[in-house]
């Protein structure tokens, strides 16, 4: 009876550590990628304040589409904020001083948009930075905003932002942008909209030579967003009047 006693205990053991560790798992796999997330660190992810404006961002440009977004954007009198990567800015340097000359904001989306998970200091410090220069040589500005690719977190990347003075945007809508039918993306990301959202969408395609045409739905998609956002009483307003004290983060 002792012997039968003594192993259900460690049954009872076994299987209360391993639902410990599936827990701590499941924590760290949410505080490194779920854009809400704050676990590890700030992220602004959220506008703060309850008046119904958002602010739309792209990740993963320049790209040729891009030239595209921007001609919508200046027809609706928008301005919006662009992560670019620097490996498709250097692509496209006339691009990144469109953007810039147009009123539009920029951030660093690192330079060949990879996971920064398990990444050392040293490598993820050298995305941020070759691309903080590629971009200050191409349009006289230093971002002081950063984006991760896939929204993945790792830890050294908030004190190398603090040295930096960057701050880290994350977003709470998204379009869903796989599908390749624009009207599902403008549904999808219409169906996001809180106030203060701040919406991911994308003009490029990672930093991946000839994959831009992928983001052709999204720019179909845009004009819908633009008018479905505004027939819902949203204003839209650039990232940069945000506030961006402690906050904001995460919320």
């Amino acid at each position: 009876m002792g012997a039968v006693t003594k192993s259900r205990r460690r049954d009872v053991l076994a299987v209360s550590a391993g639902l410990a560790l599936l827990a701590t798992v499941g924590a760290l796999a949410y505080g490194l990628a779920a854009p809400s997330a704050t676990l590890l660190g700030p992220a602004l992810a959220r506008q703060p304040g309850s008046r119904k404006e958002i602010a739309l961002t792209f990740d993963d440009g320049p790209s040729p589409e891009t030239a595209r977004v921007l001609d919508i954007l200046r027809d609706n009198g928008v301005r919006a904020t662009f992560f670019l990567c620097g490996a498709n800015a250097e692509r496209h340097p006339e691009l990144v001083r469109r953007i810039v000359a147009e009123g539009h904001a920029i951030g660093n989306h690192t330079y060949s948009h990879p996971y920064l998970y398990l990444m050392s200091r040293e490598r993820i410090a050298g995305e941020i930075d070759r691309t903080q220069d590629a971009l200050e040589r191409l349009s006289g500005r230093r971002p002081t905003l950063f984006r991760p690719p896939y929204g993945v977190r790792w830890f050294p990347l908030w004190p190398l932002l603090a040295q930096r003075g960057m701050r880290m945007v994350l977003w709470s809508a998204w379009g869903r942008e796989a599908s390749p039918d624009p009207r599902v993306i403008a549904r999808t990301t219409l169906e996001e909209l809180r106030p203060g959202a701040i919406v991911l969408l994308h003009d490029g395609y990672e930093a991946a030579p000839g994959a831009d045409s992928r983001r052709a739905p999204t720019v179909q998609a845009l004009p819908e967003i633009l008018r479905g956002a505004r027939e819902a009483g949203y204003a839209i307003v650039p990232l940069s009047d945000a506030p961006m004290g402690p906050a904001a983060a995460g919320s």
